[in-house]
């Protein structure tokens, strides 16, 4: 029987030659794959860079829409991202609404519906715009639209109140409603000592609003000149100057002032769809790059995955990208690799530039980490995608386990032995334990909790074991470049310590 098993022994060792196992020494090529039926949990951090459908309907990354957000001199934003619209900025309360959720977005991944009967009521707080009274200052209304009719009388904004002027009460509006095809802005007895056609500002488009096609619009008043002006996708509609002489200069600016608080209304009566409805409490000369009406930002976005670990000295030899670019979209690519991921910044270590199917060379380390740039076309009207990315590189191989382990009782104690490992890597072996079948959680043992790193030696006695108890071990050798870099365990063995 012992000839037996010296000749399996043998012939074993023959074939583990003859296949080129022996020389394990030999890089593996290996393939990490992000995105595509598994998602994108690998993320780190993205700007300007949501998820989309892709191939065989799996997310993809792509450029989010050119949606608004909170800032600093942020009033009001509702985005209609949630099935019930709320204030993003948090200063104004909702009272009322009759608006339901669509996916049919201009901006994010949702729009408001409107159908013509009431749309929202909000209550402000006080320090908001419509949640006090006084002087405003400088302001900008802005949304976008895409009327089902735009019929007349139709309305897209209203606010009414009253304020006291020589202890009389005056009548104040705010109100854009729809006139033969036209957004109408109307400002009734807002604008403090403007008298003019009995305090009221008209101010329309000049473009005729088409029923079914998404515009952003955007009044804007500005303290310091005194300028009202209407924009539709950016481009100036009307202006007026509401200042003594109706110009720019030589005249004094008649100041908005707001009386009683009272709330506002979106929509009140307006048959179609609304998106990112944002009030703004200052007006300065970036006002038409805040108003840019492009789908997505010309200036991209980017995402950045997390440092993937592989082993020492893996070597990165090409990304392979599947990915969408449309005419003018660009998809730009980066990496950087290193030892020690804790102490990397957002420079260092510093990005390579690589292309999409092309061999990488010199670049190495334990830890990859990938970044993409995204550009749109030049009109900000189409986005590119990225659906799956394949990682390639080759990596040291594992060492081979004990092709044999022996395991010998004795009294509080297990004596393991085991064959060398049959490869020129191994720089030492882990011992697993435990008190049950391929669990290895032993604690027990006076050498430690498992897995026990014994060194380069292929016997060794754990004590401190408990008579009658039944434990399992399994072995693993490690790479004696790195001792993370282990093998597969070896078959498991077992034993009973019994006092003789």
């Amino acid at each position: 029987m012992r000839n037996i098993k010296n000749i399996c022994s043998i012939s074993c060792f023959l074939f583990l030659l003859n296949t080129g196992l022996m020389n394990s020494a030999a890089a593996e090529e290996k393939i990490i794959t992000l995105g595509g039926k598994s998602g994108w949990p690998e993320l780190e951090s993205s700007a300007g860079v949501t998820t989309g459908t892709g191939r065989f309907g799996y997310d993809c990354l792509q450029l989010a829409t050119n949606s608004r957000t909170v800032g600093s001199v942020t009033d009001l934003l509702i985005d209609f991202e949630g099935d019930v619209p709320q204030d993003a900025a948090g200063h104004y309360e909702l009272k009322d609404n009759a608006i339901v959720y669509s996916p049919k977005s201009k901006m994010g991944s949702g729009a408001g519906l409107c159908r013509g009967t009431k749309g929202i009521r909000l209550s402000g707080k006080n320090g908001s715009m419509f949640g006090s009274s006084g002087m405003s200052g400088s302001f900008l209304i802005e949304f976008w639209l895409n009327p089902s009719i735009a019929e007349n009388g139709e309305r897209v904004f209203s606010w009414r109140s009253s304020r006291t002027v020589n202890n009389s009460p005056m009548y104040q509006m705010i109100s854009a409603g729809f006139y033969k095809n036209h957004l109408e802005w109307d400002f009734t007895n807002v604008f403090n000592g403007y008298e003019d056609d009995g305090g009221n500002i008209k101010i329309a488009s000049y473009s005729t609003v088409i029923p079914n096609i998404w515009t952003h619009h955007a009044i804007s008043f500005d303290e310091d000149t005194g300028l009202l002006e209407y924009r539709i996708n950016g481009r100036l509609e009307a202006l007026k100057y509401v200042t003594s002489n109706g110009r720019e200069v030589g005249g004094s600016v008649y100041m908005p002032i707001l009386g009683v608080v009272a709330d506002i209304d979106i929509c009140p009566g307006y048959t179609g769809l609304i998106d990112d409805f944002r009030i703004q409490r200052s007006v300065s000369s970036q006002t038409a790059v805040d108003m840019r009406y492009d789908t997505y930002s010309r200036n991209g976005g980017r995402f950045v995955t997390k440092p993937i670990m592989v082993s020492q000295d893996a070597q990165l030899t090409k990304v392979d990208v599947s990915q969408s670019t449309p005419n003018q979209t660009s998809v730009l690519l980066y990496v950087r690799t290193g030892d020690n991921y804790f102490s990397w910044t957002e420079e260092e270590p510093a990005w390579i530039p690589v292309r999409n199917h092309a061999d990488i060379k010199g670049v190495k380390g334990m830890y990859f980490q990938l970044a993409a740039d995204l550009y749109p076309d030049g009109s900000g009207s189409v986005t590119p995608s990225v659906m799956q990315v394949d990682l390639h590189f080759k990596e040291i191989a594992a060492p081979l386990p004990p092709f044999k382990v022996i395991a010998e009782p004795g009294d509080g104690e297990i004596t393991l032995s085991w064959s060398h490992s049959l490869d020129k890597l191994t720089g030492g072996y882990y011992i697993f334990y435990g008190e049950r079948p391929g669990e290895y959680l032993g604690a027990e043992a006076l050498q430690g909790e498992s897995p026990v790193d014994v060194g380069d030696v292929n016997r060794i006695t754990f004590t401190g074991l408990k008579n009658g108890k039944i434990y399992y071990f399994a072995v693993a050798a490690y790479s004696n470049l790195d001792r993370r870099i282990t093998g597969v365990r070896s078959v498991e063995v077992y034993a009973r310590p019994l006092k003789k």
